[in-house]
């Protein structure tokens, strides 16, 4: 189940081992096409080296005309050059300097999907769904995603200026964060009464699945854990491999994802595997709309199978898989290859995954109540992202929420509640 993979922890991204695909047959019938599109490409790309009024670089023309064409694909497809690249894979080490929030293109603006949990992002009190209109001063209305990231990033102590407009403001507000290391510190565990523990991931790196099970020993060494409950809010995803692993952890048989592509070779379906480190304790699982890609695997997995109750507000809705292909020259490709898909066969793309219990969040409910400004507030889903793959299974559509307050959160004391009686309900029938 070991592959090379990559994440992006400023993207909503799910990535699986390159696979560059061969030449073959199936490409015959469109070969006379694409020869001619082609011979217009070169005679466009000559007439502006020979006659544009400046001097132009031919890299610079090729990178912004594979630019142009992954981006008419869909808002996960993209060409990193060489440095890009290069970070991309830098991430997987576990920290990044930065102030820490994930990002991406929504509506042609920069939109903040999440702030990372305890990073100077979230102490200055950047929210989910805010935009970003400017760093520094220059409007990121023409950055790449990847380019507005290289902008907030920097070394630990240096400050960066992000402008903020945030639905229902007048005008947009100036925030000055001052850079800090981000360690990706993706499991932490704690009991919240005797006998129920809560297990939080926030993202899905190298080590996700390990530290996992070193959590779950230790909570089940020193306490009779009763229930548990899984956090996946605002989890924006990351590893593929990293989500199958903790699936399996929870799961002792029958498919945990498959992934279905226009090839052979990105159509897969990942199962579970029993083991002595299955855990088989109630669980409810933790969802929001900030929970995407690796984290709706995982949640998606454990609905299906009965395994856990999902409980909170409908998810991010992302249900496609990039594939990292090395480019010459150090440079990369990110194409989406598949969809993936829950174990009963449906895809969420663009719809996302719908709670057994929907239960918005006490704040979110405050702040509709009470502030004008938040009531215009709106989340950013997958199904809001320009260019977005269709789903071709749709499941239902429910209802909206959002948030992830940890003190005063409703949703986790449902959750315990829950818990608690099915404990109930075990003693009443022994």
């Amino acid at each position: 189940m070991k592959r090379n993979v990559f994440i992006l922890f400023f993207a909503l991204s799910l990535f699986h081992a390159p696979h560059v695909p061969s030449s073959s047959a199936q490409a015959a019938p469109s070969g006379q096409d694409a020869y001619r599109q082609l011979e217009i490409f070169s005679r466009v790309l000559n007439l502006v080296q020979d006659h544009y009024v400046e001097e132009v670089d031919t890299k610079t023309l090729v990178e912004g005309a594979i630019n142009g064409m992954l981006s008419a694909l869909d808002p996960h497809s993209s060409y990193l050059p060489p440095d890009d690249f290069k970070e991309l894979q830098t991430e997987t080490s576990g920290s990044f300097s930065g102030i820490g929030i994930e990002v991406t293109i929504r509506d042609d603006m920069l939109t903040v999907v999440s702030p990372i949990e305890g990073t100077p992002a979230a102490r200055a009190g950047i929210q989910a769904g805010d935009a970003i209109v400017a760093i520094d001063g220059e409007s990121t209305s023409d950055m790449t995603l990847m380019e507005a990231v290289k902008r907030l990033r920097g070394p630990k102590g240096t400050t960066v200026t992000v402008t903020i407009y945030r639905q229902g403001w007048q005008e947009g507000k100036k925030i000055t964060v001052e850079r800090d290391v981000i360690p990706l510190v993706s499991v932490k565990s704690s009991i919240i009464e005797p006998g129920y523990a809560v297990v939080r991931i926030t993202n899905f790196q190298a080590h996700t699945a390990d530290d996992l099970l070193q959590a779950l020993a230790e909570l089940t060494a020193e306490n009779d854990i009763e229930g548990m409950i899984l956090d996946l809010r605002n989890n924006p995803g990351g590893l593929f491999e990293q989500a199958i692993e903790v699936a399996d952890i929870f799961l002792k048989e029958g498919i945990i994802v498959s992934t279905r592509g226009r090839t052979e070779a990105e159509t897969t379906v990942y199962r579970a595997h029993a083991s002595d480190t299955t855990y088989t304790m109630p669980m409810v699982v933790l969802v929001n709309a900030g929970s995407a890609s690796a984290a709706e695997i995982v949640a998606g997995a454990l609905k299906d199978h009965r395994r856990a109750l999902i409980l909170g507000t409908q998810t991010f809705g992302k249900g496609s898989v990039q594939t990292i292909i090395p480019m010459p020259g150090g440079a990369g490709l990110r194409l989406t290859t598949a969809r993936y898909y829950t174990p009963n066969g449906t895809s969420i793309q663009a719809t996302g995954i719908t709670p057994d219990i929907v239960v918005p969040s006490e704040e979110t409910g405050e702040r509709r109540k009470n502030d004008k400004q938040a009531r215009q507030r709106r989340v950013v889903r997958e199904k809001d992202l320009k260019g977005h793959i269709e789903n071709d299974h749709p499941a239902e559509q429910p209802a909206n929420g959002d948030g992830d307050a940890w003190r005063r959160d409703n949703q986790l004391a449902t959750a315990l509640v829950i818990l608690k009686g099915v404990a109930i309900f075990e003693e009443m029938g022994r």
